[in-house]
């Protein structure tokens, strides 16, 4: 199946309807790029994703020593078992070391938003940036950060779990909010995934933009606008970079730095608010990245 490479990384982007893995040479090029979609069960996700990372090591001709994924929620620290995933099969699993012990190699996992924010930050959209904050708003709703470059996961392997906070400055309609799957209400995941938006706007986003809805895109862009001024608040990132389903509305970006600036405590509000440049394959170019090119051992 070809010779064990350092010169070569292997990603992963686990999603909820994909799974998809690439080969990378040392500039960041694609080797191989396979998906599939996402099984229900659990064992079949874990098989799926040995399938498709043979394939593409075979499409590549080379081994990767080790394997970065990139998917929901995160692993605990304390336990080891996913929590916060809207892919609800993978919590209490151990799924990070579930994966290395199909895949026969070591594993690093990270949020998707964090491998976004990576791939973008490394040679994408915010290139050359300090801080960079990036927002998944597809079928869920994730904040991922990287500073100078390389991801920032936090203490308690959380950082930027934006989707569930709550709406900020609420409307009297907007209270008392929607139940979400993680036990709270009112999650910005519910307002600002492309379900939320369906589920506020009685349609998708698609079909909304194709009829010329501006009042359901502007009240989506004013959610938006104000879920992100906290981030400013807080983080004051250099780009912000949006991907995702959601992103392809090209409204947001000429409506949506007005809908953020009246939020944000500061007298000046210039932040460029950039579309991912590598569109729905910079989850798993960031994946690929978690790794050095470093021989294993």
């Amino acid at each position: 199946m070809g010779y064990v490479s350092p010169m070569i990384r292997i990603g992963v982007d686990f999603g909820g309807t994909k799974i998809e893995a690439a080969a990378l040479d040392a500039g960041g090029r694609f080797l191989a790029r396979v998906r599939i979609p996402t099984p229900p069960a659990y064992e079949d996700r874990l098989e799926a994703t040995r399938e498709v990372v043979a394939e593409a090591e075979r499409q590549a001709g080379a081994k990767a020593p080790r394997i970065g994924v990139g998917g929901p929620g995160s692993p605990s620290p304390a336990t080891g078992l996913m929590r916060n995933s809207n892919s609800t099969v993978l919590n209490d699993r151990p799924f990070p070391a579930d994966l290395e012990r199909v895949l026969g190699r070591p594993v690093r996992y990270a949020n998707d938003a964090n491998c976004l924010a990576l791939s973008e930050a490394a040679d994408g959209a915010a290139a050359g940036a300090g801080v960079v904050f990036a927002v998944i708003i597809g079928t869920g709703c994730g904040g991922g950060i990287a500073i100078d470059g390389r991801p920032v996961q936090g203490r308690n392997l959380i950082a930027g779990e934006w989707g569930h906070t709550p709406l900020p400055w609420p409307r009297p309609d907007e209270l008392p909010g929607p139940s979400c799957w993680c036990g709270r209400r009112n999650c910005l995941e519910l307002w600002l995934s492309g379900t939320g938006f369906a589920r506020a706007a009685g349609r998708p986003a698609e079909e909304a933009a194709a009829a010329g809805d501006l009042p359901a895109l502007d009240h989506y862009i004013d959610r938006l606008g104000r879920g992100l001024a906290v981030i400013v608040d807080l983080l004051d990132p250099d780009v912000i970079v949006l991907g995702g389903g959601m992103s392809n509305l090209e409204r947001l970006y000429t409506h949506l730095p007005a809908a953020i600036a009246p939020h944000v405590f500061s007298d000046v509000f210039d932040t460029p608010v950039r579309k991912a440049l590598h569109g729905d394959s910079s989850g798993v170019r960031g994946a690929a990245w978690l790794w050095p090119l470093e021989p294993a051992g």
